[in-house]
C-alpha cells in the first residue's frame, strides 16, 4: 500500500495511490480527511510509528507508552514522540516514504513554514 497526503480545500486527503484512480474523478481511494495530521515516531531512529488524525494518534501513544512502561522498557515508551499540526505536505510525506526521517523533519520543526500556507501571486 502506497500513501500519500495532499492539501485540498484546507484538509489533509490521505490517498492509497495502489489503488486503481476513478474512472469519474481521477481519484484514488480517500482513507482519511482531517484538519491536521499527527505523526508518531521514534525520536532516537527516527521510524514512522503511526500517523493519522491528532486524535487517534494521541490516543494510540498514550497506549503505546503505557504498554512499554508495564513491560519494563522506559526508554523506548520515552522515545515516542507526537507532532502535530498543520505541517507541510511534502514533509508528511517524506516521512512515509523514507526509514527515518521523521527524525530528520523534527529537528527541523521550528524553521518548517506553517502546512496549510496558501502562496498568492500578485495580479499583474
Amino acid at each position: 500500500m502506497t500513501l500519500q497526503y495532499q492539501l485540498k480545500e484546507g484538509n489533509y486527503h490521505l490517498y492509497d495511490m495502489s489503488t486503481p484512480a476513478s474512472k469519474v474523478t481521477g481519484e484514488h481511494r480517500l482513507r482519511l480527511k482531517t484538519d491536521n495530521v499527527a505523526i508518531a515516531f521514534d525520536v532516537r531512529t527516527g521510524v514512522l510509528h503511526e500517523h493519522g488524525s491528532p486524535v487517534r494518534i494521541q490516543s494510540w501513544a498514550t497506549t503505546a507508552r503505557r504498554r512499554l512502561r508495564a513491560a519494563g522498557a522506559l526508554d523506548s515508551a520515552n522515545d515516542i514522540v507526537v507532532v502535530s499540526g498543520p505541517l507541510p505536505v511534502d514533509e508528511i510525506n517524506k516521512c512515509l516514504q523514507i526509514s527515518g526521517y521523521c527524525r530528520r523533519m523534527f529537528t527541523r520543526l521550528a524553521t518548517l513554514p506553517h502546512g496549510k500556507r496558501i502562496e498568492r501571486t500578485r495580479a499583474a
